[in-house]
């Protein structure tokens, strides 16, 4: 029996569509929270610092992840807070992996998004989708270069969040990768 292939999931952007208004966004409830990461680059006595970050999220996300045939892994700024922060909102476990990233918004030396190479670290080889907002083609064609298996870079609008033709995209992928590996 083969390994399923990852997911590698973004919080902002995917599971908070930050950039939308609430009142487009149907089923997702909106939430004040203080994520370390976030909240150390803002001035504590701001009125932002101090209410907290707005995010909106999605509660069937959770249970529509995890009917998804992939190993779930955060792939996030929120890094461990996203277990605790995020998870409990949408019904996803609390334990879930997480990549640590080396230096948050680390500037990378040939023009990449900054959680690429952590994230191909991470894969170590094995078939993975990414579910982000900042996806770049540059990405994608140092992926394809540097990674042996198959991988879906999945760039979410970070007005929309995922959708239901995203789900389809990550269900469909999946199938063709394991159909594969037989």
């Amino acid at each position: 029996m083969t390994e399923p292939p990852l997911l590698l999931l973004d919080v902002d952007g995917p599971l908070n569509p930050f950039r939308s208004r609430l009142a487009g966004l149907r089923g997702y409830t909106s939430h004040r929270m203080r994520p370390t990461g976030w909240m150390s680059h803002r001035d504590p006595e701001s009125r932002s610092a101090r209410r907290g970050l707005r995010v909106r999220l999605h509660p069937s996300h959770g249970g529509r992840l995890l009917a998804l045939p992939y190993e779930l892994t955060w792939a996030t700024a929120w890094m461990h807070e996203a277990n605790t922060m995020i998870a409990p909102h949408i019904g996803l476990p609390g334990d879930l992996p997480v990549i640590e990233w080396p230096e948050l918004f680390a500037d990378d030396p040939d023009g990449l998004f900054w959680k690429t190479r952590p994230l191909l670290d991470w894969a170590a080889g094995r078939p993975f989708a990414w579910v982000d907002d900042m996806i770049t083609p540059q990405d994608r064609a140092w992926i394809a270069a540097h990674h042996p298996s198959p991988a879906l870079l999945l760039n979410i609008h970070a007005r929309h969040g995922l959708r239901d033709r995203d789900f389809t995209t990550l269900t469909r992928w999946a199938a063709e990768v394991s159909g594969a590996g037989r």
